[in-house]
């Protein structure tokens, strides 16, 4: 969107990865921000997605950062492949590690943005000792591991708080949010006080080309913002 407040990551979860090189290449024409992989390990979540491979070969195809969401068990474990992989950021989920601490100072000390994801049952209290030492906070909007799901509405209650809570910290904490975005979600999560939103199905489905369904989530936030 060539707009620092208000950014656009889509999901290649739902991209057809038949026909990857050219989805990505047209989203990135057509003025989204980055891109968001879902890397899960079929434990954390029940499915399996991509791996370093995938992630090295979508680095060739882009430049725009590449924005890596592990719903993975024990996650430092992989950290170094990701980063050599490419990856520009790396979002670790607080649920998915008993000792969080240890994993969060391997993470904040290795050469990439460091990220922290809440599911939805998870309090932002959880995580807000954290938000310091982070660049951004991805607020899960629906229950991980498959896209298409509707967004949870109390999710902006969330939101706001954790916009509230960072402003009043001072801090330049991110918040981004993953799950349920379309044209009627989008500007209340923006209102609310997200950065960058994830889209999935908004941008890759059947209904509608790349180009159209990327214009009408960016029409959606010029309405609101007018």
């Amino acid at each position: 969107m060539n707009n620092n407040r208000f950014r656009i990551y889509p999901s290649i979860l739902t991209a057809d990865l038949g026909k990857l090189d050219k989805q990505i290449s047209t989203a990135e024409e057509y003025g989204v921000d980055g891109f968001h992989i879902d890397v899960m390990d079929g434990q954390f979540v029940p499915p399996i997605t991509f791996g370093p491979i995938i992630i090295s070969h979508i680095r060739k195809i882009t430049k725009l950062p590449i924005d890596i969401h592990m719903m993975v068990i024990d996650p430092d474990r992989y950290f170094d492949e990701l980063i050599d992989a490419g990856a520009d950021s790396i979002t670790i989920h607080y649920e998915s590690t008993p000792d969080f601490d240890n994993t969060i100072n391997k993470l904040t000390s290795l050469n990439v943005e460091s990220s922290v994801a809440i599911n939805p049952n998870t309090s932002l209290t959880s995580v807000q000792n954290y938000l310091a030492e982070i660049n951004q906070l991805l607020i899960m909007s629906v229950n991980p591991g498959y896209g298409g799901q509707k967004f949870i509405p109390s999710s902006i209650n969330k939101i706001e708080s954790a916009k509230s809570l960072i402003d009043q910290l001072n801090l330049s904490t991110k918040i981004q949010v993953d799950g349920g975005i379309n044209s009627n979600t989008i500007s209340n999560v923006f209102t609310a006080g997200a950065d960058i939103v994830v889209a999935g199905s908004a941008i890759y489905n059947e209904m509608n080309d790349i180009e159209t369904s990327i214009k009408t989530l960016k029409d959606s936030i010029i309405l609101w913002i007018y």
